[in-house]
């Protein structure tokens, strides 16, 4: 039987790991399915090769993340001074590559569950996000919603929550997509909309009081 190199096996395991972290999610997910889908007999492959499941995780979101700055980065260099209109439509555009194949598709459905851990909301960029085009991305819009006169925790938070909103709307049509569900409007449309919609949330106006606390019931 011949052997495979390790980084053949790293890549069977990431593999392996995009289709259970997909389907049983990131909490849920068991390695010990991962390293069986795999095909490897060691039940110790993740710790071996990634030091962790959270390792095995991170390798994951690497991939996935070259696999969109590939298209993000060109995007970026044809608008030397974009609109917020034209930062958004750049992300979802790059984002909707991964709606091409099955790969792309599970890893949508993965990446939404980590949204909140962009570190946009303290300035600090995950690990896998340090350098990034996408991450300097996420900073511009987080910029150019200071022409709107937003308090900076409006704009860290609004553009946590879009990142969230764009994440979770791609995951549910990968999901259709995945499921063969029929989608309620063409692609083209729901990539359209996605950016209006993301769009009309980091421009709405900052609230002129805070709106009063629910006091719980006694």
């Amino acid at each position: 039987m011949a052997r495979t190199s390790g980084s053949e096996t790293r890549e069977k395991l990431i593999r392996a790991a995009e289709e259970i972290f997909a389907a049983q999610g990131v909490d849920g997910a068991q390695t010990r399915d991962i390293v069986r889908l795999a095909g490897q007999g060691n039940p110790s492959a993740v710790q071996y090769h990634f030091g962790s499941r959270a390792g095995l995780l991170d390798a994951v979101m690497a991939g996935r993340l070259a696999r969109t700055e590939a298209a993000l980065a060109p995007l970026l260099e044809a608008l030397p001074e974009p609109s917020l209109e034209e930062l958004i439509e750049a992300l979802v555009t790059a984002e909707a590559t991964q709606l091409t194949d099955l790969r792309g598709l599970r890893c949508l459905r993965i990446s939404a569950q980590l949204s909140h851990e962009s570190g946009i909301r303290t300035r600090t960029p995950h690990p896998t996000l340090a350098g990034t085009a996408y991450w300097e991305l996420i900073e511009r819009i987080e910029t150019s919603l200071s022409a709107d006169g937003l308090p900076e925790a409006i704009r860290l938070e609004r553009t946590d929550l879009a990142l969230t909103l764009i994440g979770a709307a791609l995951a549910d049509r990968a999901r259709q997509y995945l499921d063969g569900s029929r989608p309620l409007t063409t692609e083209g449309v729901f990539l359209a909309d996605l950016v209006t919609t993301t769009v009309a949330l980091l421009r709405a106006p900052a609230p002129e009081r805070p709106a009063p606390r629910h006091r719980s019931a006694r």
